[in-house]
């Protein structure tokens, strides 16, 4: 079966698809996993398992439509700040921040991504590059390209940015189970969050920015 990100939700803060949704984010957040059964989702939510099929054709299509609702917020946001009339430097900082607490907000979506792209069924990787890669990497080429129009980044190429970004973000949480392992470091809590936060910006924009730019931002 194709999977696809439903066309139209039923409206309403009660319904019952947002209910699902709801649930399965809750409990994807508890258990630090996404995978939940139906039957999870339906007694969490209160509502019947057989509506899952009805509303997203599977417990994919459910996911995938999670996937696309926590993703839209952040997607609009990024029309948001390429239009605010602040420096280039300033717009990067703000996105790698945001990029970084969405990740946080839900622990659950790298992981959600990565099973959609690799291990779902046919279509979900393509929808998932649809509302996700590609208006995150089309912001990236226009964020760097207005950057170096006015004289404030290098040449940067997007692919690579993009890759170095939201790699970043994917490992500090996918990865965080391995390191906790290896090294003992605990959660990902809003203290660590601000830490990496800082740590990006640092990294980025050293590679970034002009030194005219990064002398102005120190100074």
């Amino acid at each position: 079966m194709t999977t696809s990100v439903p066309s139209r939700l039923p409206s309403g803060k009660n319904s019952t698809a947002e209910k699902l949704l709801v649930a399965a984010s809750e409990l994807m957040i508890e258990r630090s996993s996404i995978e939940i059964s139906l039957s999870d989702i339906a007694q969490k939510s209160g509502a019947n398992a057989a509506l899952v099929k009805y509303h997203f054709g599977n417990k994919d299509g459910l996911l995938l439509a999670l996937l696309a609702r926590d993703a839209a917020t952040e997607m609009s946001n990024l029309e948001y700040l390429l239009a605010q009339q602040i420096t280039s430097t300033a717009k990067l900082k703000l996105h790698i921040a945001g990029i970084i607490r969405a990740y946080h907000r839900f622990p659950y979506m790298n992981r959600l991504i990565h099973y959609l792209l690799h291990e779902s069924v046919a279509g979900s990787a393509d929808e998932v590059s649809k509302f996700f890669v590609a208006p995150l990497l089309d912001f990236h080429r226009r964020l760097l390209a207005e950057g170096v129009s006015r004289g404030e980044f290098r040449q940067t190429d997007p692919v690579l940015f993009y890759t170095s970004l939201i790699g970043a973000c994917d490992h500090l949480f996918f990865g965080r189970h391995a390191m906790s392992r290896a090294t003992g470091v605990g959660p990902v809590t809003d203290d660590v969050c601000r830490q990496y936060i800082k740590h990006m910006e640092t990294l980025i924009c050293g590679g970034i920015l002009t030194q005219a730019e990064e002398a102005a931002a120190a100074g």
